[in-house]
């Protein structure tokens, strides 16, 4: 990594934390309330971006790119607000309320499958930084976020996986980063709590340039020949859930920064 842009990434990032109060790995990072923005949004406005996420949360925007500028507040507002914490909060409450009703044969087959980003794991101080998904996606930026193996879990989730784990399910972890990510990623997950999975599932090199909807579909179909049962899946994105050998059950995470297809 270049010196320079280490530096400055460093720097962009340190900014970004001096406007939010992380506590604990299992603590949902939030602006703090004397830093919020004296920004209100136009009844409009509010009104125009309430109806977008929900667009973008039921898939039926389908593919986009950005957050569009006139929701940049909202999007803000809403991801360190009490909202999204309550929202993912009732995706956790389903997920367990369904796990409860499953029949745990004890085999060791019966499997919940997890994403990572943005499911298990938060990314909001690096899109603090980067506009709450304003701006276009920058690759090399991002990996160099991951890299420091700092990203928080989301207290939701730690709290649904670990009652998963303790009524007898298979934790399988299935992700869109690379395999050349797993050290930093498996350090990361320790970091924020996650212990006892059976299996870390990143992109191969056979895996490159699928579309994640392929690549997830793909390996779950491989979990299947291998006899696991896939009860649940838990994922911030449609194409973490869609697809051929879906779970029998899917719970959709709020995520209105950005769109994996």
């Amino acid at each position: 990594m270049d010196p320079g842009r280490l530096l400055l990434f460093s720097l962009s990032l340190s900014l970004s934390l001096a406007l939010v109060s992380p506590a604990f790995s299992d603590s949902l990072i939030r602006i703090t309330p004397d830093r919020l923005s004296s920004f209100k949004l136009s009844r409009g406005d509010a009104l125009y971006c309430e109806s977008w996420r929900f667009t973008v949360e039921t898939n039926d925007a389908g593919f986009w790119r950005e957050v569009p500028d006139r929701c940049l507040q909202y999007v803000k507002d809403y991801m360190t607000g009490e909202r999204f914490r309550s929202d993912s909060e009732f995706v956790a409450d389903d997920s367990l309320a369904y796990a409860k009703t499953v029949q745990i044969a004890g085999d060791g087959k019966d499997v919940w499958v997890f994403d990572i980003d943005e499911t298990l794991l938060s990314n909001l101080p690096y899109y603090a930084v980067h506009g709450f998904g304003s701006e276009t996606f920058d690759e090399a930026t991002f990996d160099e976020w991951v890299n420091l193996a700092e990203a928080p879990a989301l207290p939701a989730s730690l709290r649904l996986y670990r009652e998963l784990e303790r009524l007898g399910f298979t934790i399988v972890l299935l992700t869109g980063r690379s395999e050349h990510q797993r050290k930093v990623t498996d350090k990361n997950l320790l970091y924020a709590g996650y212990i006892n999975w059976e299996r870390l599932i990143l992109r191969g090199p056979a895996d490159n340039g699928k579309p994640a909807i392929v690549y997830k579909s793909e390996k779950r179909t491989e979990l299947e020949d291998e006899g696991y049962r896939i009860h649940g899946s838990s994922g911030d994105q449609w194409s973490d859930l869609m697809g051929f050998a879906i779970a029998r059950r899917s719970f959709k995470l709020p995520n209105p920064m950005y769109f994996i297809a």
